[in-house]
């Protein structure tokens, strides 16, 4: 038998030719920034599991969801394009995302876990889907555990479980649990596994998490937290929670209930000898500002959206102990659309071409190599677009609201507004070229045009003035 050791830096295409595929587990926490987690340097967060896999893979310290609100952000790393192709702009309510009238946003595209499935592997999805027909098993998938429609109580949660309703005592997070190692009691070990486990924590309401994980922050200082005035623009909705401790108790407690029970499921993968083998992912759909900026909340925490970073920023983690080496900090920029080609290019398998998707494989930087990576990235919400350099951010916005350029480093906290300063106006117009250039490529529409792009019942918050209330 090959050691761990031999193969480390070995290409996995050369790897994949002692053993099988390896299996997947893909953990995604909601509303979640890269700050908030011990590996991402907040000491005061209790996240010894999310650390261990930080501290035994690679840890990528510049990556972004492309979108900072949950629906159209998922969709991007299931499908790799960008929201104004796939057609999820915002979240998707109720009515779109469950039930009679639920539509099936996915149609047309294709997802990483069906070509998964094609390939041989076996599928399961326990936790938040949120991307339209929650309750029923996407393809690919033949487990399938869910509460519909993305939202709700953290206690006693009704759970869709393969096609049955039932209701669920204690943590909704200790179910997802509870599902997780069921569906890997299932499994064999002559056939390799997918699981994509999407957690609901840490998102509001922070209407329970168990004494376990609350007591951990009983003498916290809440120091990840910074202590700013707020925002202007501050989502009202979301500005109760602006300086409010228990608000921070319930975020940093939720985000451990996540963290145990990803610990859960690792104890299960070391008893069958699994662990090996299994490739393990940990992210988050977007970030989250808590204090930040003046902000609490993601892309729509405040009104018009933003980009802060804090909101885009997740965290990125890739550990697999036969094949990725122990201890890597990987600092190239990649996005949440990069996650398609690269969970498929490190596994072995094609996916059909299709040209509206515009990400690119970082697999090479996981198996030891530096290739060539451009440092762009490109962001979109709705009626706000947005590109990123190591040193620079420009945001346009349709509807006539305020654009935005950054020095990032000059101004890494996105303080000062400088698109009317004639001091970068020439940068700021070869940047609103190549984002022009980009979104056309990606088949999107111009700005001004977004609406086009999706028929779904847009969030009448007054971000879009133009919506019937």
């Amino acid at each position: 038998m090959i050691s761990r050791r031999a193969i480390f830096g070995l290409p996995f295409a050369l790897q994949s030719q002692t053993r099988r595929r390896p299996n997947v587990i893909v953990f995604m926490t909601d509303d979640h920034g890269a700050w908030a987690t011990g590996a991402y340097g907040c000491a005061e967060l209790h996240t010894p599991n999310i650390d261990a896999l930080a501290k035994g893979g690679a840890k990528f310290t510049r990556a972004f969801a492309c979108t900072p609100v949950c629906s159209p952000s998922r969709m991007t790393y299931m499908t790799g394009c960008v929201p104004s192709v796939h057609g999820v702009q915002d979240w998707l309510r109720p009515e779109d995302s469950f039930g009679a009238a639920a539509k099936g946003w996915l149609d047309g595209l294709t997802i990483f876990p069906e070509v998964m499935a094609r390939n041989g592997y076996r599928c399961g999805m326990v936790g938040k889907w949120h991307m339209g027909h929650d309750e029923t098993a996407q393809r690919g998938f033949t487990y399938w555990a869910t509460v519909p429609g993305g939202g709700g109580t953290f206690k006693n949660a009704t759970f869709v479980r393969n096609g049955t309703t039932e209701k669920r005592e204690g943590f909704k997070e200790d179910s997802i649990g509870d599902f997780a190692l069921e569906f890997l009691g299932q499994q064999s070990a002559d056939t390799p596994f997918y699981l994509h486990v999407p957690f609901y924590a840490p998102h509001t309401p922070f209407d329970f998490q168990p004494d376990q994980d609350r007591n951990h922050y009983d003498n916290a200082a809440y120091s990840c937290f910074p202590d700013t005035a707020k925002h202007p623009n501050q989502n009202r909705g979301l500005g109760a929670h602006h300086g409010n401790r228990a608000s921070m108790k319930s975020y940093m407690s939720l985000i451990s209930g996540a963290d145990r029970n990803i610990g859960r499921i690792l104890r299960l993968l070391e008893q069958k000898g699994w662990r090996d083998n299994t490739l393990v992912v940990f992210t988050a759909d977007q970030g989250w500002n808590a204090g930040h900026h003046g902000v609490w909340g993601k892309g729509n925490g405040t009104w018009p959206f933003n980009m802060y970073e804090e909101s885009i920023r997740v965290p990125m983690i890739w550990n697999h102990p036969a094949a990725i080496a122990p201890g890597q900090t990987v600092t190239a920029m990649v996005s949440s659309y990069d996650l398609f080609p690269t969970m498929l290019d490190y596994t072995g398998l094609a996916a059909p071409s299709d040209p509206r998707r515009v990400g690119r494989s970082y697999a090479a930087f996981l198996r030891g190599r530096k290739p060539r990576w451009e440092e762009k990235l490109f962001f979109e919400y709705s009626y706000s677009r947005g590109m990123r350099t190591p040193t620079r951010k420009l945001i346009l916005r349709a509807e006539g609201f305020v654009n935005e350029f950054y020095d990032l480093e000059k101004d890494p906290g996105e303080t000062v507004n400088k698109i009317d300063d004639p001091a970068y106006a020439r940068e700021i117009a070869a940047m609103r070229g190549e984002m022009e250039k980009w979104f056309a490529k990606a088949g999107a529409p111009k700005l001004d045009a977004w609406r086009g792009t999706t028929k779904q019942n847009l969030t009448p918050y007054g971000a879009y003035p133009n919506e019937k209330k």
